[in-house]
């Protein structure tokens, strides 16, 4: 089964370990052992993390001899911007149909308590107990 380059991308960073080397590396480029160092764990195991963050396009390590920096792939980041983005603007336009309508409902109605700038008084006015 083929798996798409975004899931992919999605399932690398759903590790903690593999998320804070993605963040480590935003900052500099570094060597597999400089990216072991914090970590309680094998060199072998660092290898297979990077492995998932190598087949999902988010580093890469250039070929040559050791050691070789490990760089963050900047093109992962714009696929996942991209697919977050779009359903953003989905989900805005989803909000503003949302605000449309409630603003017509309060159109509608009759507001008697309405001040006249937009904001509503309680029945009673200034004399409410919970106005002091």
């Amino acid at each position: 089964m083929t798996t798409d380059t975004l899931s992919r991308v999605f399932a690398a960073l759903a590790d903690p370990t593999r998320r804070d080397m993605v963040a480590r590396l935003s900052e500099r480029d570094a060597t597999v052992s400089q990216l072991a160092e914090p970590y309680r764990m094998t060199l072998q195991a660092v290898y297979k993390h990077l492995r998932v963050l190598e087949d999902a396009g988010l580093v890469s390590r250039p070929h040559g001899p050791q050691p070789r920096p490990v760089r963050l792939e900047a093109q992962a980041f714009d696929l996942m911007d991209t697919w977050i983005e779009r359903h953003r603007r989905r989900v805005e336009q989803r909000y503003r149909r949302l605000d449309a309508v409630l603003a017509e409902m309060n159109g509608d109605e009759p507001h008697e308590h309405d001040q006249g700038d937009g904001h509503r008084s309680r029945p009673g006015g200034a004399d409410h107990p919970d106005d002091s």
